[in-house]
């Protein structure tokens, strides 16, 4: 039976005209069920309802599933305390829509477009803009014989621009586990790509630490960069809805400045933790788990996430950098498998790298990238780039080797390879901007030329007078 509220609810926040369409019949944690009135229409999968805390605090709730005979099954999306049984319900019959405009540059929202920096109400937002959109179709012309050739993206980072190329509209994942330099990458990048090419940048910050959100937004700040930067965060203190749904927030800023043919670059820290929020929704929800433990339907979540990163017609794309952990460093979990699959390009990052002090820890042997292609990047690039790879494969083979019987052992050829490659190991460690605090080093944006003509004079020789400690953490190659 449910009992009536015994104190009345504040309406504070809803409009006098507004009818409310519901109550609260119990509330389990983040989970919330609502009966809606006789001869009230149910809301639709996805739809937003808020109600309010009895002190006046807004609570939105996304409905998940229906019970039957009126009672709707809600995930919240801010913290349930002090939400009363029987408090009313207001059903917008939409789905969750936020303020999206040239004012949230330089502002912080949460999942549901409160804004979480104390800056007031957004400006310049008119609109508001449901954060689950539908992806657009694709058509393709066969009449038409023109192949489009994707266009490079230079970041400045050494082993980004020569192994790992970006290209507009593509979907790179930055993959390693806690401590490895995931953030610091992608930071390095917001910094690089807003200095040189002006671009804009949404930052999405899905279940990661509330000190890195806010050590970022001052970073940001102090770099002159937060105006030109959009953020929306769902942090680790939040219910997993938050997290699981704050990613199509960020998706809908980078498709808002998309519509005005611009190129996006759109960084999502950590996808993971998107798939973690989605799984404990799905477990709060009380729907039986896959055999590996995740949501039976995490690979159609991920899927939908990636599709709306892409080029358009007419101009304007998405291009994503996405920071995803990997559990106890073990490559074959299934969620990090899932996001695998729907990638153009994978960076690991490399435990072992970390503690040799080799920053960026880029795993050379395990990453791989589909944009390294002759037609994308030329001949030349490429030629050398695999030359590279072949360099670092013969290092890994003989490494064991050394440390048993040393160096002087190998024969002359092997001797000149192992030594190049641990030049070019040496040669693609960088100083970042953004970590100039720690290491006490400038930070160093090269160019992909300089890149490339030094890595082709190391394996040429030239610089087989030299040691590989004196190509550790420099920007270009030394003049000799």
């Amino acid at each position: 039976m449910e009992q009536t509220a015994q104190n009345p609810i504040p309406q504070t926040g809803a409009s006098p005209d507004r009818k409310s369409s519901g109550r609260i019949a119990s509330v389990q944690g983040p989970v919330v069920d609502v009966r809606f009135y006789e001869g009230e229409p149910s809301p639709a999968v996805y739809d937003c309802i808020e109600t309010w805390t009895y002190d006046s605090k807004k609570v939105v709730l996304q409905c998940a599933e229906h019970l039957g005979h009126g009672l709707v099954r809600c995930v919240a999306l801010q913290e349930t305390l002090n939400l009363q049984q029987n408090a009313p319900c207001f059903c917008t019959y939409q789905p969750i829509a936020v303020p999206i405009g040239d004012g949230c540059f330089g502002r912080v929202m949460d999942t549901s477009g409160r804004p979480l920096d104390n800056g007031g109400p957004f400006e310049n937002c008119p609109n508001l803009t449901p954060i689950r959109q539908p992806v657009k179709e694709v058509t393709f012309d066969l009449k038409s014989k023109k192949r489009e050739i994707p266009e490079l993206l230079e970041t400045g980072i050494k082993y980004v621009d020569l192994l790992y190329p970006l290209v507009k509209g593509s979907r790179t994942g930055v993959i390693g586990g806690a401590g490895c330099g995931k953030t610091v990458i992608i930071l390095e990048l917001i910094n690089n790509i807003v200095k040189a090419h002006g671009g804009a940048c949404v930052f999405t910050g899905i279940g990661e630490r509330i000190r890195e959100g806010n050590e970022l937004y001052y970073e940001l700040h102090e770099s002159h960069l937060l105006h030109k930067v959009m953020l929306a965060f769902g942090q680790m203190d939040q219910p997993p809805g938050t997290r699981a749904e704050v990613v199509n927030t960020g998706l809908t800023m980078a498709e808002y400045l998309v519509a005005k043919n611009k190129d996006v670059l759109l960084f999502m820290d950590n996808l993971y933790r998107f798939v973690q929020g989605g799984q404990e929704v799905s477990t709060i929800l009380g729907r039986v788990p896959a055999e590996t433990g995740y949501q039976p339907t995490m690979a159609s979540e991920v899927n939908a996430v990636q599709e709306r990163i892409r080029s358009v017609d007419g101009g304007g794309s998405i291009t994503a950098m996405q920071a995803v952990y990997v559990p106890a460093d073990d490559m074959t979990d299934p969620a990090v498998v899932a996001i695998f699959s729907t990638l153009d390009g994978n960076i690991v990052l490399s435990r072992d790298l970390v503690q040799r002090g080799m920053y960026p820890a880029i795993d050379p042997l395990q990453s791989s990238c589909a944009n390294l292609d002759p037609v994308v990047v030329g001949k030349r690039h490429f030629m050398l780039s695999q030359e590279v790879i072949q360099h670092f494969n013969k290092h890994n083979a003989l490494k064991r080797i050394v440390a048993v019987i040393g160096i002087e052992e190998l024969s002359k050829t092997d001797q000149l390879v192992y030594k190049r490659a641990e030049k070019l190991y040496n040669f693609m460690t960088q100083p970042f901007a953004v970590s100039e605090v720690f290491t006490g080093k400038k930070g160093e944006y090269v160019l992909l030329e300089d890149n490339i003509e030094g890595c082709e004079r190391i394996l040429a020789g030239d610089y087989d007078q030299l040691e590989g400690a004196d190509f550790y953490m420099i920007g270009k190659a030394p003049r000799i």
